[in-house]
Order: structure tokens, then C-alpha cells, then sequence
């Protein structure tokens, strides 16, 4: 069982155990005056191909090897992207580096609880923001459109690293070094 709060998962071996936990659960807050939220409380087989649940943020879902993968719930994944797009729009009058600065704000804050998600999560929030800043750089240019193109050779991913832009793969891969040499010691 893991609990945080008011949510809870519980980790069964078959679906008849799960189903009895289930039913305990069902009795045990009826007693105390609750009710499990009906649209929220369900039982899922991660054997089966394309099952998963969301807990805290994060999407639990079995890979194609096997091996249970921890996503950015796409309900977090959008609330992060309508924060960040107001501070990117393209008719944004603030410098460059003022836009990164705002934005390192909120995905240093985002990054903090998101951590442990896959890599290839992190690594696509990236890429979209980047994108976003480009579209803002091409504009200035009197470009029309998205970011794309010979834009990447114009402004490539280290034109970003050097303004100082927060990179969300890049302070996971940092972390699990340090975590490694932590490790060692």
C-alpha cells in the first residue's frame, strides 16, 4: 500500500485479492463516514498491454519490456504547458533573456516534484520549449510560424544553455550522477 494523504494505491498479486482490498477499503471508510470517489477508485491489471493509473502527478504504465514506467500524468503535463505559453508568446515584448528567466522559475519549481519521471518526458518539455523560444527569436525576425527548420542551426540547443535556460533532462541526468557518486562514497 502506498498512501499519500487522501490517495492511495494498493498493490495486489491477483485480481481476487484485489478485489477483497477493495472491498475492505469500501467498508473501512464507510465506517468512518467516507466514500471512495467513484470515477477515481478502480482496479487495473498492469499485465495488460496499454493498462495504467495515475497517483500524484505521475502516470504509472508498463513498458513494452515490462518494466513499470513513471510519466508526467498528461493533466499535470498541460497545466505546466498553459503556465509557460503566456510567458512565451511570440508578440512577448521582454528580452530573451528575461523570457528564460521567467521561465526558469517555474520549471526549476516543476522540475523539483517531476524529477523522477521517464527521461523521454522531460526530454519532450524541453523540446517544446525551446521551440516556443525560437518561434519568439523568428518572429523578431520578421519570420512567420513555429521554430523548425534551419531555425535549430540559427539558434541551436546550446544558444538556449548558454542564455541559461533551465534544461529538464539535463538536471535529471546531473542528478542521477550526483546520486551515483553519493552512492560510491
Amino acid at each position: 500500500m502506498v498512501r499519500y494523504a487522501d490517495d492511495i494505491v494498493v498493490m495486489c498479486r491477483t485480481q481476487a485479492e484485489a478485489m477483497l482490498v477493495l472491498e475492505m477499503i469500501r467498508e473501512w471508510m464507510k465506517g468512518s463516514g467516507l466514500a471512495l470517489h467513484p470515477e477515481k477508485t478502480r482496479v487495473v491489471d498492469m499485465n495488460q498491454a496499454k493498462s495504467h493509473f495515475d497517483f500524484l502527478g505521475y502516470r504509472f504504465k508498463r513498458s513494452q519490456r515490462g518494466e513499470i514506467l513513471r510519466l508526467v500524468r498528461p493533466k499535470s503535463q498541460r497545466k505546466l504547458r498553459e503556465t509557460i505559453k503566456p510567458q512565451t508568446r511570440r508578440t512577448n515584448g521582454k528580452s530573451i533573456e528575461v523570457i528564460v528567466s521567467n521561465v526558469n522559475r517555474t520549471l526549476k519549481g516543476w522540475y523539483g516534484y517531476f524529477k523522477h519521471a521517464h527521461p523521454s518526458e522531460l526530454a519532450g518539455i524541453d523540446q517544446w520549449l525551446r521551440m516556443r523560444l525560437r518561434s519568439i527569436l523568428r518572429k523578431r525576425r520578421k519570420g512567420r510560424g513555429r521554430g523548425r527548420g534551419a531555425d535549430h542551426q540559427r539558434w541551436p540547443n546550446r544558444y538556449f544553455t548558454g542564455l541559461g535556460l533551465f534544461s529538464l533532462k539535463e538536471a535529471q541526468v546531473l542528478e542521477l550522477i550526483r546520486l551515483r557518486q553519493e552512492a560510491t562514497h
